[in-house]
């Protein structure tokens, strides 16, 4: 528990990061890695199907809202040490910046125990997901794979997008940038060798870049 760090996107940060459209969001949806995101929530609320799964999900809530609030001025620090590297139009300050992820994070919290009940936080983590294969209609992956490249290596990232692939016709991994705010070595490697399994790929600009240059996302989809 200690070296995950809950920092939760919202419902509508989720949707210009993947480029949702709003026949997309009537379909079913897994979301890998989302921590204490809103999308899930909300998204519940709005009729959505979504399960998300993630390690933290192995957690009651009050252990996750301690780890919330222990790392909460740590991140903001460093977000006021690195502002330059973002952009700030959408969220226009740093304080913003923690209103919009604190009021995400609360929107989980309060749906948290519900959604394990109802099957919709599942504990797991990549490379192994426990779903049936073909089960999903879109998995997406938001700030886990490619921005991790550092600590994660190529053949992971192979293995968890294959196993992503195996449970959903279409994957959605954004952004493409590393935690240094440079493009992944790991895409172009990857989407070679996705190709040759018999997929397509596609870098896709969405509607999203608070990190700065972070606006494109990696599209896969069967031929």
């Amino acid at each position: 528990m200690e070296n995950i760090v809950p920092w939760g996107r919202s419902y509508e940060e989720y949707i210009a990061m993947f480029d949702l459209t709003d026949s997309e969001l009537k379909l079913d949806i897994l979301g890998c890695g989302d921590g204490p995101a809103g999308f899930n929530a909300e998204l519940t609320r709005r009729g959505g199907h979504i399960i998300s799964a993630d390690p933290i999900y192995a957690f009651g809530a009050a252990q996750i809202k301690s780890r919330i609030l222990t790392t909460y001025e740590t991140v903001m620090t460093q977000m006021r040490k690195n502002q330059a590297d973002y952009i700030w139009e959408a969220i226009p300050s740093v304080e913003e910046l923690g209103r919009v992820r604190m009021s995400a994070m609360d929107a989980f919290l309060s749906d948290y125990e519900t959604g394990k009940s109802e099957g919709r936080y599942i504990a797991a983590e990549l490379p192994s997901l426990p779903f049936e294969s073909g089960k999903f209609d879109i998995a997406l992956s938001s700030h886990f794979l490619f921005l991790y490249s550092n600590h994660l290596s190529a053949e992971f990232h192979l293995q968890a997008l294959k196993e992503m692939l195996r449970v959903a016709r279409q994957v959605r991994v954004f952004p493409l940038l590393t935690l240094a705010g440079t493009r992944s070595p790991h895409v172009s490697f990857i989407m070679q060798l996705i190709e040759k399994l018999g997929f397509s790929t596609e870098i896709k600009r969405v509607p999203y870049e608070f990190q700065r240059g972070g606006n494109e996302m990696l599209l896969i989809q069967s031929v």
